[in-house]
């Protein structure tokens, strides 16, 4: 039987792989996370633990490795592409409380309380909304997270992802969605001259999650280029099919200046796949031969349009001084 062997961090793999099975029952799939036998803490920033996996990728040690998108710069390293986007799960944000904060909210938690989050964008947009709490980077995996907030006195709350706190189980409070806004799915890279595992990932492809993921990421690569890093965020909602919704901002470190908008887009979904073969099938790091090539032009271009729309209201200015305090840190 042949063997399919798919790095990443283990929570986020198992939904993935549990799909594959099902629709590929003659073939056996490996999960090799053995990088996890490293500490996080010497591991670093979750750009280096990317790029750890996508060295085990280029190394031929794993055939596809799964990511959450928002973990992913928006130009891939040669050689790469996102070969499949999931179904966006529960999109929001959870804010879990330290035991002697339980039954409290962000709004009643007392003067000075200290949150933790791993993302520059929530702490920007939640300052702006709680000024009277301060928030701290807090780093590790999710059981490492939720130790530091039940074991230490630091934090009276973290911020985290939903979508992985179902995952792993763990129930929670959820933020209400205009708390923040988001980017982000479970997408899966593979090497970009790998048809084979291509086609196999393929059928992954969630039309609607595809277009709007497009659309976010042609918004975060026209405005900051590369990073992810920065305190901005595409938000894509609406109907495959009719109109493409997007809303994007740009936020100071502090949350104290923001721009935000909201663009929109007719997707054209012909009934029957009219395009014909590209020589770079790949759009903002994604390849998906599978899904008509037009409605994915028309979310790359919503996302640039927005983009421009924010640095013609000062979206450059805000990123500049954001990325010069961020760098001083």
């Amino acid at each position: 039987m042949r063997v399919i062997r798919v790095g990443t961090r283990k929570s986020q793999t198992d939904s993935v792989v549990a799909t594959l099975k099902a629709l590929y029952p003659g073939l056996q799939f490996e999960i090799r996370d053995k990088i996890l036998d490293t500490a996080l803490s010497k591991i670093g920033e979750k750009s280096l633990f990317t790029k750890e996996l996508e060295h085990a990728l280029e190394r031929n040690e794993v055939d596809l490795v799964v990511h959450s998108l928002k973990d992913l710069p928006t130009v891939l390293p040669p050689g790469f592409t996102i070969g499949a986007i999931c179904k966006r799960e529960n999109p929001h944000d959870a804010v879990v409380f330290h035991p002697k904060f339980v039954g409290k909210t962000l709004e009643t938690l007392p003067e000075k309380s200290v949150v933790g989050t791993s993302s520059l964008r929530r702490a920007a947009q939640l300052q702006r909304k709680f000024p009277h709490l301060e928030f701290r980077s807090i780093r590790g995996n999710l059981n490492t997270r939720l130790r530091k907030l039940d074991e230490q006195q630091e934090f009276s709350a973290i911020i985290l992802a939903t979508a992985g706190l179902q995952r792993m189980g763990w129930h929670n409070r959820i933020l209400h969605p205009e708390e923040c806004m988001y980017a982000g799915a479970l997408g899966v890279e593979v090497r970009a001259k790998d048809q084979d595992i291509l086609d196999l990932v393929g059928v992954l492809h969630d039309p609607e999650t595809l277009l709007r993921c497009i659309a976010e990421r042609a918004f975060l690569r026209h405005l900051v280029g590369r990073t992810c890093a920065q305190p901005l965020e595409g938000w894509g909602l609406g109907e495959l099919g009719r109109v493409l919704y997007l809303t994007g901002g740009v936020w100071s470190l502090d949350g104290s200046d923001s721009i935000q908008d909201t663009m929109q887009a007719t997707i054209h979904v012909p009934a029957q796949h009219e395009d014909g073969p590209e020589d770079d099938p790949q759009l903002v790091g994604i390849t998906a031969r599978n899904i008509p090539r037009g409605p994915q032009l028309a979310a790359q271009n919503l996302g640039i349009s927005l983009a421009n729309l924010l640095l013609s209201k000062g979206a450059k200015n805000i990123l500049d001084i954001a990325r010069q305090l961020n760098d001083a840190h």
